[in-house]
């Protein structure tokens, strides 16, 4: 996507957000529901362009085709040519706020030990311990295959052995779109990496 499109994007996402908080689609349960009705066509846990198109006109959003291949550009983010769950969640409820950002920010820093935005399999030594990983202990992978599994699990998807921090924070803004609570969340991370 250009900059003019992912721009008309932010502003579609922005029009499509208001019309389902206005409908009442918040928490994710809400979400939930919206999603399985976009969804009615085929039930396969997925949207296409079509039950896009028409399930946010049912919902009070009106979009042309044009529209539609934006918006749909913007949230199929692995860009199967449908958008699952996840991905709608996490275009409709958007990036971290900066309660959330600030915790996320502050486990990638404990992470990145040598400063250069990048998190690699040495950065890992000494803060997430494999020793003790089941696949380790009965031989089945080493720790540095552990450290890179690891990385790939947190978006490192051209595996090249480093997690940039704009895929951490993508892989975080997914999960903290399943977290209604910010300090749930906050807890979720201090907890999860002993901030």
């Amino acid at each position: 996507m250009n900059r003019q499109q992912q721009e008309a994007a932010q502003i579609l996402l922005k029009r499509v957000r208001d019309a389902l908080q206005a409908r009442g689609s918040k928490t994710i349960r809400q979400l939930g529901v919206c999603f399985r009705c976009l969804d009615s066509y085929d039930g396969n846990r997925k949207l296409d362009k079509n039950e896009l198109k028409v399930g946010l006109a049912e919902n009070g959003v009106q979009l042309s085709w044009n529209e539609v291949e934006i918006l749909f550009a913007a949230m199929d983010r692995d860009r199967s040519g449908t958008i699952d769950f996840d991905e709608f969640l996490v275009s409709i409820r958007g990036q971290l706020n900066p309660t959330r950002k600030a915790i996320v920010d502050q486990a990638f820093r404990k992470f990145d030990k040598t400063g250069d935005g990048y998190i690699t399999a040495d950065d890992l030594k000494g803060v997430y311990n494999t020793k003790m990983h089941p696949k380790v202990k009965n031989g089945q992978m080493t720790e540095n295959q552990v450290f890179e599994e690891f990385l790939v699990n947190f978006g490192d998807v051209d595996r090249n052995g480093q997690l940039t921090y704009q895929e951490w924070c993508d892989y975080y803004a997914a999960v903290s779109a399943s977290v209604d609570n910010d300090e749930h969340f906050v807890l979720l991370m201090k907890m999860a990496w002993k901030l």
